[in-house]
């Protein structure tokens, strides 16, 4: 067992049940399996500090360990107060020697503590999931800049955030945007966020979804997905859109499309997957039937006016594990789930290993292409090259037991030519 090392988690006591759970998710991995294995050869990132704030689950588990096999000293914080595991936390610290700094319902002081911990490591590179490393960085330790070579950017409200820094000429290293890979947002955010969100929901509520009307509001990746499971469900979708191209989109795939003024009469439940603010507000929330079910399924709580919630209600109460039930004056209830943070984190276990695997294996070899290639990078956010993305989806597909046709050199050189037509 390896010497105990800094951390903060909530009970040691539960690292054998972490560590069986982390191993069985490890089997359903491969493609970061054998990333790891190569990683423990090569060892690409020998000596290199890694600070590393993502929900600190049984995948992300795994992910850190492949770093440490690839020679990394890694510090791992949560980037959500309500998404740590804390049997998998502890875990980490007792069973894999990995500093861990995340206790799940962990107040905002606790939070941000543990970034700044992260941030204390003083990394050559940081690993986000909604910037929040590379934000206390830019904002409050601008003199560990020049020991970092590079970060990685999991979701796409920490892209949004950092290319809005590219833009104002603030970011002051190289960021690879892991969530704009191929193999993940059209993966994870989809199939991920679908099936994950709709299993927060239904573990949080018991309800039957077969029959309600169920709004999502936004349509990316992440909305197309839980549009697409919960008509699956027998839900009645209508999706909600500020994007023309999106609601057409929408339209096409079968749904309602509507303004979440005129969706807010009828919905019985709404989830929110946009990364912008106040998309229900309480204005919304006035008019929605009694018994309406609120969630969120972006990276913060803040897509929901929460504040609004709690000023019009008269009283609110917790009702099941992440339900809260709010009463309003006119003796109608709504309820929020989760506290309006991420429903798939918090009230279940988020997205399956099995879709993780090539989220996080992009994770893990955008770090060794940061660590081999800073040198003749520039400050701005880069798409995953292209090549990594590909060999990703090889190698799951490998493991998936697919084989897929290749070019002839016949059909390659027509494909590379001008002058051969109908």
């Amino acid at each position: 067992m390896p010497e105990v090392v800094a951390h903060d988690v909530k009970d040691m006591s539960l690292a054998e049940k972490g560590k069986l759970k982390i191993e069985l998710i490890d089997k359903r991995m491969h493609v970061l399996a054998s990333i790891r294995e190569r990683f423990e050869k090569e060892q690409p990132l020998a000596g290199i500090r890694v600070s590393a704030c993502l929900h600190v689950t049984t995948e992300t588990a795994n992910l850190v360990r492949t770093l440490k096999a690839g020679g990394a000293d890694v510090v791992l914080c949560a980037s959500n107060p309500l998404s740590t595991q804390d049997d998998v936390a502890a875990a980490l610290v007792q069973e894999y020697g990995i500093s861990t700094y995340a206790i799940k319902g962990e107040d905002n002081e606790t939070y941000y503590k543990h970034i700044t911990a992260a941030v204390d490591h003083h990394p050559h590179v940081t690993m986000d999931d909604g910037a929040d490393v590379i934000g206390v960085v830019h904002s409050e330790r601008q003199d560990q800049i020049g020991e970092i070579m590079g970060g990685t950017e999991e979701t796409t409200t920490g892209v949004i955030r950092l290319q809005s820094m590219e833009a104002d000429g603030v970011l002051k290293f190289p960021v690879v945007a892991v969530n704009e890979a191929d193999t993940k947002h059209l993966f994870d955010n989809r199939y991920g966020t679908g099936q994950s969100t709709l299993d927060g929901i239904i573990r949080a509520t018991n309800m039957l979804l077969a029959g309600l009307d169920f709004v999502v509001a936004g349509y990316g990746w992440c909305g197309r997905g839980v549009a697409m499971r919960a008509a699956g469900h027998g839900a009645r979708v209508t999706v909600i859109e500020v994007n023309p191209l999106r609601a057409l989109e929408a339209v096409m795939d079968g749904y309602q499309v509507t303004t979440i003024a005129e969706a807010a009469k009828y919905g019985d439940i709404f989830v929110t997957a946009t990364g912008d603010k106040h998309v229900i507000r309480g204005e919304h929330m006035k008019v929605m039937k009694n018994g309406a079910i609120i969630c969120n399924t972006g990276h913060f709580n803040v897509e929901i006016d929460i504040p609004a919630l709690e000023e019009m209600s008269t009283a609110n109460r917790t009702v099941r594990d992440f339900m809260e039930e709010y009463s309003l004056p006119d003796g109608r209830v709504l309820f929020l789930l989760a506290e309006g943070r991420l429903v798939n984190l918090s009230a279940a276990e988020g997205h399956p290993a099995q879709v993780m695997d090539m989220s996080f294996a992009n994770q893990a070899l955008a770090a060794e292409f940061i660590v081999k290639n800073h040198e003749n990078l520039e400050n701005r956010v880069y798409p995953v090259p292209q090549d990594i993305d590909e060999h990703i989806a090889a190698l799951k597909l490998e493991t998936m037991g697919i084989s897929i046709d290749t070019l002839t050199p016949e059909q390659e050189k027509y494909l590379a030519s001008w002058n051969e037509g109908t």
